[in-house]
C-alpha cells in the first residue's frame, strides 16, 4: 500500500462529493457574473487582510469585525454567492470532519 496513493484516493473521494460539485458549480456561476465577481473579490480581500492582521498577532478593531459583519451581510443578499458562500460551508464541514478523523487516528503514533 502507497500511503500516497492513497491520498489521491482520498482527494478524489472529496472531489466526488455532491457539496464539491456544488462548490464548484457555484463558484463558477458567481465567477461568470461580473457584479458577484466583483463583489465576492472586494469580500476576499477585506477577509485576506483581517486573516493576515490576526496572524501576524494583531486583533482586528470591533469597527473592522463590525464593518465585515455588515460587508457580508450585502454580499450574501446576492443569490449567486449567497449560493456560494453556503457551498463553502458545507464542503468545509466535510473537509475538517476528515482532517480531523485523520488527525485523530494518528493521534496514537505520538501518545
Amino acid at each position: 500500500m502507497n500511503v500516497y496513493d492513497r491520498a489521491y484516493e482520498l482527494t478524489n473521494a472529496l472531489k466526488e462529493t455532491e457539496e464539491a460539485k456544488e462548490l464548484k458549480a457555484a463558484l463558477t456561476a458567481a465567477r461568470n457574473d461580473p457584479e458577484a465577481k466583483r463583489m465576492m473579490d472586494d469580500f476576499r480581500d477585506k477577509q485576506t487582510v483581517l486573516q493576515q492582521k490576526m496572524m501576524a498577532g494583531e486583533q482586528p478593531s470591533p469597527e473592522e469585525m463590525e464593518t465585515m459583519n455588515k460587508l457580508y451581510e450585502v454580499v450574501t443578499m446576492n443569490p449567486l454567492l449567497n449560493r456560494t458562500f453556503e457551498a463553502e460551508r458545507r464542503f468545509s464541514t466535510i473537509f475538517d470532519d476528515v482532517t480531523k478523523i485523520v488527525t485523530e487516528s494518528l493521534r496514537t503514533i505520538m501518545e
